[in-house]
């Protein structure tokens, strides 16, 4: 009933098309990434699942242990990272798991996080904790909407 909203893959023909969109994902810059979750792009419709590559692409260690951003990388990027992660936490195709992805991203950026916040005088960690919870608001809502429409089938 709920495995949708709690973003859990059902079978074997969603294995496929997945395997089509991590491939389209991997190779995608920050920019197209934002072209994805904005739904601009004709190819590919915007899906959860679709969200949590981009949050485990985000996430994700490579072999040496070091992350999609580093604290040496351009100032740019790491804005576009920001912006990438707070407008995917405020979609309405966000489910538990990428929320989840969302939270880890802030905690394994923490101190990228802080040094932008002070060099630039911007505010990102308030930033994550409201799209954080506009995330959960909008989980809560189609929770509530997904109860009722089931209420009203039986």
């Amino acid at each position: 009933m709920f495995s949708k909203i709690l973003g859990r893959k059902k079978g074997n023909k969603e294995k496929s098309e997945n395997s089509v969109l991590v491939e389209k994902i991997s190779r995608m810059t920050l920019s197209e990434m934002k072209h994805y979750i904005n739904d601009n792009m004709k190819e590919l419709t915007l899906s959860e699942d679709g969200l949590r590559e981009i949050m485990l692409k985000l996430t994700a260690k490579d072999e040496n242990g070091f992350c999609y951003l580093k604290m040496d990388d351009m100032d740019v990027k790491k804005k576009k990272a920001f912006d990438l992660v707070i407008l995917l936490a405020k979609s309405k195709k966000i489910t538990v798991e990428s929320i989840e992805l969302v939270q880890k991203f802030v905690d394994l950026h923490q101190d990228i996080i802080d040094t932008y916040d002070k060099e630039f005088k911007e505010i990102y960690n308030s930033r994550f904790r409201d799209a954080i919870s506009a995330g959960l608001a909008t989980i809560e809502t189609l929770s509530c909407l997904q109860t009722k429409m089931n209420t009203l089938s039986t």
